[in-house]
């Protein structure tokens, strides 16, 4: 079993942007505004969304794979074999569930948690 990546934290109670300093590239030399990056969001919303349904079928895995490993279920040479089949699924399911975890965490590590707020000067091709 592997652990998890670490997710991407989502906006806490009471918390700031960064602390704006004098802009040395604004023209008026004013402080920059910051919000909370919507793409970061999307990032928290997804983690938050995907977590349980890999949660759902590590969990119904898990019970049918101890079911099957009981004699009251199935006493059968054939038994063995399923027993396998479901030991590789659980190891599919895993490495599934790191591969998805980490590719959002990673994601997170690379989007700022907060941007600038658009100045609202005009745009080429807008």
């Amino acid at each position: 079993m592997h652990a998890d990546p670490p997710a991407p934290q989502p906006l806490q109670p009471g918390e700031g942007p960064p602390t704006s300093s004098a802009d040395p590239f604004n023209p008026d030399g004013q402080a920059t505004s910051w919000r909370f990056n919507p793409e970061y969001q999307k990032l928290v919303d997804l983690w938050q969304q995907v977590l349980p349904l890999l949660e759902g079928l590590t969990t119904s895995l898990d019970k049918a794979q101890q079911m099957s490993r009981s004699r009251d279920v199935w006493d059968a040479p054939v038994a063995e074999r399923y027993v396998q089949d479901m030991n590789e699924w659980r190891n599919r399911l895993s490495m599934y569930r790191q591969s998805v975890l980490s590719a959002i965490s990673d994601q997170a590590a690379d989007t700022p948690r907060w941007v600038p707020v658009a100045a609202g000067a005009p745009h080429a091709y807008s």
